[in-house]
């Protein structure tokens, strides 16, 4: 059985947004990229 994860929505945010070009948030974005990516299979994701 799959771990439950509560996805927040600024991190839907983060994945359908263009690229910023705030370095901080385009850092935001890219890991969000990356776990969701790499790492959304192994849980039952849930969002509000």
């Amino acid at each position: 059985m799959k771990a439950k994860v509560y996805v927040e929505t600024s991190v839907i945010s983060y994945l359908t947004s263009r690229p910023s070009r705030d370095v901080v948030i385009a850092g935001h974005q890219q890991t969000t990229r990356d776990w969701w990516e790499n790492c959304r299979e192994t849980f039952n994701i849930v969002v509000s």
